[in-house]
């Protein structure tokens, strides 16, 4: 193997030839000074921009007094913060983590410990074709994804596979061993494909009838993404339990396994842990994050910037038959084309405009929450010169 003699990076990300020094708001600065429009948003993550005065200001305050004590000692804000949480969903219980991918695996051990519990031979978990739950071993066995888990086998067991959005195809792969289903509201890396509010619905029914765990994965959907502080609020149900991350720390590593009192009880003292999850910095940026999306008024102003820009990229496509289909829901939306999206991609970013790629060919849009009409106009102009330079 050929020793890579610029960079001491493991090159799992390949070639990176785009540097930023600085940001603000909506955009990104090269070091030369050159501004890109951020309709990437650190891959969903940036829900409230670039260098939030009110964030940076609570983070720099709580740099002052405390960075890390772990978790053996009682963090006061830690309480209020999950307290908070659970105020404004569902749950019961937080366990705070670092990343989506570890909410993703605490809640995978939520349902485990549930079931050993109760002494139930409750053993598979379904999730959906086209899912992408994370990179961690069990998040790979429960999306069964090629592209992610080649080179990794064998995988764990315990995990059904099926098609979305196909209810015939649940209830016959719903049976007495069924322990929970595992669902994205918003598929954002199979190709921003929204699950439909029906079938969200259908979902929260067979898990009802036949006592099976209900786990949402809003790592991507969540935290103002869709319009709503969750996606599920749409199809008006509720998860029992639920994993979060992106949005929720603007930046800032963070993530969070909601639950329900009844689906946590079997994670007990010595069961579970983390060392850095819910620490003092993560914690302080999570609070006035949620303080600041929580506010209906912010959500309704993603609910109408979002309405505007699907209009708007509809009236695009009708312009040009290189584009298949407008996808997806709020700010978490999805241009599939007829030309390779990668290309298409690195084309709209020399024309300053970040996006990403995902899965069936897609280009994803997943820009802060605090665009306006003016960042929207900005992108859409980026968007129409480009495909109509591609005809």
């Amino acid at each position: 193997m050929k020793k890579n003699s610029t960079s001491y990076i493991m090159p799992t990300y390949g070639d990176r030839d785009l540097t930023f020094e600085r940001g603000r708001g909506c955009y990104l600065f090269t070091p030369s000074g050159e501004k890109y429009l951020d309709f990437a948003g650190g891959i969903a993550v940036n829900s409230l921009g670039h260098c939030h005065p009110k964030l940076v200001s609570v983070l720099k305050k709580q740099s002052e007094k405390l960075w890390h004590t772990s978790n053996l000692y009682k963090n006061k804000n830690q309480e209020l913060y999950a307290k908070e949480l659970c105020e404004n969903t569902f749950a019961n219980r937080v366990f705070f983590t670092n990343s989506g991918a570890e909410a993703i695996e605490c809640g995978l051990k939520v349902i485990k410990s549930y079931w050993n519990l109760k002494n139930k031979n409750k053993k598979n978990i379904i999730t959906f074709k086209g899912a992408f739950h994370g990179r961690t071993f069990a998040a790979l066995s429960a999306q069964k994804n090629k592209k992610y888990s080649d080179g990794f086998t064998p995988l764990l067991s315990g995990f059904k596979n099926i098609p979305f959005n196909d209810e015939e195809s649940l209830i016959k792969n719903i049976n007495k061993e069924t322990a929970a289903i595992l669902i994205e509201p918003i598929q954002g890396e199979g190709g921003i494909k929204p699950a439909q509010l029906k079938f969200l619905k259908f979902v929260r029914n067979i898990c009802d009838k036949n006592n099976i765990l209900l786990f949402l994965d809003e790592v991507q959907s969540g935290f103002g993404r869709s319009g709503k502080l969750y996606s599920y609020e749409w199809a008006k149900i509720k998860p029992d339990i639920l994993a979060t991350a992106k949005g929720i720390g603007s930046g800032f590593p963070l993530g969070a396994c909601l639950a329900t009192k009844e689906a946590s009880i079997g994670m007990t003292q010595g069961i579970h842990g983390s060392t850095y999850g819910g620490n003092p910095l993560g914690i302080s940026v999570g609070r006035e994050v949620l303080k600041i999306i929580s506010d209906k008024n912010f959500l309704k102003k993603v609910d109408f910037i979002s309405r505007y820009l699907w209009k708007n990229l509809k009236k695009i496509q009708s312009s040009y038959n290189n584009i298949v289909e407008i996808r997806g829901a709020g700010l978490l939306l999805g241009i599939k084309i007829k030309q390779n999206n990668v290309m298409v991609s690195n084309i709209l970013k020399k024309n300053r405009l970040l996006t990403v790629p995902a899965e069936d060919n897609v280009i994803r849009l997943a820009p802060p929450l605090i665009i306006n009409k003016k960042h929207a106009d900005e992108a859409l102009t980026i968007i129409n010169k480009t495909f109509k330079n591609l005809k």
